[in-house]
């Protein structure tokens, strides 16, 4: 209300002054004379100003085109070079200065580079915390002759031991691998995933980084049984033909498993158990040796320790495929052939002729 009241007492005086003053102010002329005279001095300013700094810089301000509002490309590259040139004195003047670095331990080349077994030392598996176990209320007596002693109430692991485990883990995964053998790594705790797949890479092997599935290995005609296969050579190429016989043949199973964390997986090791399937495993002071075939006494808690030991078995099933591709250029094959029937493999390869599905998964070096 205020404001409406105060709203209606200005109009009616605006409404009650006189109309003159609008009226002279409308009629007034402008000034043209003057503002043409002010704009010209003006421009006069400006073309002083652009002649000063042309004199004073050593390169010449470029031209901008009305067009494309942009400087020539010649200038530009100039700049760009003159400026490239600075940089490279700049570099050349300060190379010298400051300090070097020497050769130091880093984490990632375990898993980028991994070393070969013949590079096992002592301080490498001490850098990596292999020797760290469990406090001395967990432990397992099986575990009692690869302990060194206890610090601090926890279980010190014997490095000369875990070195000489983990030799004799190499050689038995470049063993399979040169024979044509299926490697299965298995890591599923957190942070795994990028070792296992990583050695699984570089053996030729499978890699399982999730749950494992209970049931894989001793019902695997239920669980894996959709699963197709192809035939390989001993180059590893598939041949076609054989897509028929692989239907009626079981599910594949692993000639080695590599287990980073026995104590989450024990369904999975009492599965290769019960078939007959060689394990390896990395035993810590609170896990039982007995459950694995080849244990690595080791911390499997650190993530170091465990690229680091799944990146040295990778290196070795490398190793053994350089070996059997070497010898299959030679012509010998150093795994048994699988059999398979004549008659269902020239119907094989008439269907494919016909158009039949050739897809399938690779299981390995070996025929399947």
């Amino acid at each position: 209300m205020i404001i409406r009241q105060a709203l209606v007492r200005q109009g009616r005086r605006i409404v009650s002054s006189p109309a003159r003053p609008w009226r002279r102010s409308l009629a007034s002329t402008v000034d043209i004379d003057g503002i043409e005279s002010s704009l010209d001095s003006s421009l006069k300013e400006t073309h002083s100003i652009e002649s000063l700094l042309q004199n004073e810089t050593s390169s010449p301000v470029p031209h901008i085109e009305n067009t494309t509002h942009t400087t020539p490309s010649t200038s530009s590259n100039r700049q760009i070079a003159a400026s490239y040139r600075s940089l490279q004195r700049q570099r050349n003047t300060t190379s010298h200065l400051g300090t070097s670095l020497t050769p130091h331990y880093e984490p990632h080349t375990l898993l980028t580079n991994p070393p070969p077994p013949s590079e096992i030392s002592l301080p490498l598996l001490l850098a990596s915390q292999s020797h760290l176990g469990h406090s001395t209320s967990l432990w397992n007596p099986a575990n009692s002759r690869y302990i060194f002693g206890i610090r601090q109430g926890i279980h010190i692991i014997s490095l000369d031991v875990t070195a000489a485990h983990l030799r004799r883990a190499c050689r038995v995964v470049s063993g399979v691998t040169e024979r044509g053998g299926i490697v299965l790594f298995v890591g599923t705790r957190r942070g795994q995933h990028r070792a296992v797949v990583n050695a699984a890479t570089m053996s030729g092997g499978c890699h399982l980084f999730e749950r494992w599935t209970p049931g894989s290995i001793t019902n695997g005609h239920q669980i894996l049984g959709r699963c197709k296969m192809k035939v390989v050579d001993e180059f590893d190429r598939p041949i076609p033909g054989y897509e028929n016989d692989c239907l009626d043949r079981p599910s594949l199973k692993p000639d080695l498993v590599v287990c980073l964390n026995p104590l989450e997986n024990w369904v999975m090791l009492h599965e290769c158990g019960l078939h007959g399937i060689p394990t390896i495993g990395v035993i810590d002071t609170d896990a039982n040796p007995t459950w694995v075939t080849y244990p690595i006494p080791a911390n499997d808690d650190s993530l170091r320790c465990v690229q680091l030991i799944a990146g040295v078995l990778g290196r070795a099933g490398e190793e053994g495929q350089k070996r059997r591709l070497e010898r299959a250029r030679k012509g010998e094959v150093t795994y048994e052939p699988a059999e398979f029937d004549i008659k269902k493999v020239e119907e094989g390869k008439s269907d494919v002729k016909t158009g039949g599905d050739e897809e399938a998964i690779h299981h390995g070096g070996g025929s399947g």
